[in-house]
């Protein structure tokens, strides 16, 4: 194992200096991927070294901060609205600063403050280390937006830390930037840059400081995490050998990753899934499509064939391994045969669950540049809604499944309809619903699974 992968064990997490009396407020609010979420806690981390105290509501702030995603038309559009909302609320408190940062601030850039006229600052998601200097520089003066969205490609954020986020039971330590896979629907490779990993001994530390502090799950993250490489000497370390190494920090029980690409699934990393018992029985595997055509198009890699050749080595494995995955529909040129095959695809694989889209045309892609946008609104959701529904009663067949198993659980929080109740999540990353009384915080307890729906399991002691 390279020296940059010894784990040098459990650490006290340096406490973090209180907020001087009067000190400037921040609230933060996210849309988007986890990536945005360990994003927030990254820039949240940063604004509290330089002096920031957090807010809990967008009206006691001094400076609002939405971190945003480019992924997909409706969330664009729903940042726009909040915007307005809060323009509203800047006429009311004239010295507040609105600072829109992330994807959506790489992608649209200076045209952005055409869109949001009330926003200050415009921040990429290269631009969080200079987070403190542009909104001294906002609060200072209200002219022009300050725009910062220069995307480099050395920047990993080494030596800073989003430990204080999350829920104090999971969190999140992001592994690799950017992606080079240049899939023709997809803007992340103009609005994340290129790849770059983060050093082995960063990602080590930051899993450290996490269990530290105590947390019991990380999740790793990166747009395609399992192409994660660092150049060690004469050879690259491995995804897989960096999931070995986390897998014996101390306090951690549980390691789960997202998104894995499928052309770099490779047999090391379903080796240590099988054999690291700390690494979870979970894989998010986007598929996007079932039809070969499709795929090619997008640019994906991959075939139908390869994509049901990593199911069967996955379940090969770990037959009872939980898969999720990403489905998008309405592509240039699918045809009903293409929706058929999907539909197939779907019912022979049985995911657990799945986040399923339309497609929408993003601009700077190849597809937005040379392929058209033939499928009319109305087929598309057609289309989504014939997808959704298998997804749901294969989801619910799944859950119900699990119906009088005993399934150990990783208890997150209060339950958000009943707080009297807990909630946590089991191996294969199931919500589960605890009785009053079982379990604490941040313990992993052992449940039978009484009743399930097709998105949520109920325990009894």
């Amino acid at each position: 194992m390279s020296e940059r992968l010894v784990p040098l064990g459990k650490r006290v997490a340096e406490p973090r200096p209180q907020p001087a009396p009067g000190a400037p407020t921040v609230y933060v609010e996210t849309y988007g991927c986890q990536m945005n979420v360990a994003d927030s806690d990254l820039i949240g981390s940063v604004l509290a070294d330089a002096g920031y105290a957090r807010a809990e509501r967008a009206d006691q702030a001094d400076v609002i901060l939405i971190n945003t995603c480019a992924v997909r038309e409706k969330a664009e559009e729903r940042v726009v609205a909040r915007a307005a909302e809060l323009g509203a609320l800047k006429r009311k408190r004239p010295n507040t600063v609105l600072a829109i940062v992330g994807c959506m601030a790489e992608h649209l850039k200076e045209g952005l403050a055409d869109r949001a006229p009330a926003v200050d600052v415009i921040a990429g998601p290269d631009s969080y280390r200079r987070m403190p200097e542009l909104l001294a520089a906002a609060r200072a003066q209200h002219a022009q937006p300050l725009v910062d969205v220069k995307l480099d490609k050395a920047e990993t954020y080494e030596g800073l830390s989003g430990a204080v986020g999350g829920d104090g039971v999971s969190g999140f330590v992001t592994i690799q930037r950017g992606c080079d896979k240049f899939c023709t629907f997809c803007v992340v490779p103009f609005t994340r840059g290129r790849e770059r990993g983060a050093a082995p001994r960063e990602v080590l530390r930051q899993v450290r400081e996490l269990a530290a502090v105590g947390y019991r799950e990380v999740m790793l993250l990166g747009q395609t995490v399992n192409s994660y490489r660092w150049p060690d000497g004469d050879r690259d370390v491995t995804f897989a050998e960096l999931l070995h190494a986390v897998a014996t920090i101390d306090g951690i029980e549980r390691i789960r990753f997202t998104s894995p690409y499928p052309v770099d699934f490779t047999d090391d990393v379903i080796e240590a899934i099988a054999r690291e018992p700390k690494i979870c029985k979970y894989i998010h595997l986007p598929v996007q499509s079932g039809s070969d055509v499709v795929l090619e198009r997008m640019k994906r890699g991959y075939t139908v064939a390869d994509y049901r050749e990593i199911v069967r080595r996955l379940r090969a494995v770990v037959p009872h391994i939980a898969l999720s995955t990403d489905i998008l529909t309405g592509f240039s040129g699918e045809t009903e045969d293409d929706h058929a095959q999907t539909l197939a695809l779907m019912r022979e694989v049985r995911f657990d669950s799945a986040f399923m889209f339309a497609y929408s045309e993003r601009d700077l892609t190849f597809a937005a540049k040379k392929l058209p946008d033939d499928i009319t609104p109305a087929l598309k959701q057609r289309r989504l809604s014939e997808i959704v529904a298998l997804q749901e009663i294969v989801s619910a067949e799944v859950f119900a499944a699990h119906v009088g198993r005993h399934e150990r659980v990783l208890v997150h929080g209060p339950s958000k309809r009943d707080p009297q109740q807990l909630m946590g999540r089991t191996d294969g990353f199931k919500t589960v619903i605890l009785p009053s009384g079982v379990g604490a915080v941040g313990e992993i307890v052992d449940v039978t699974i009484e009743r399930a729906t097709m998105a949520t399991l109920f325990a009894r002691a």
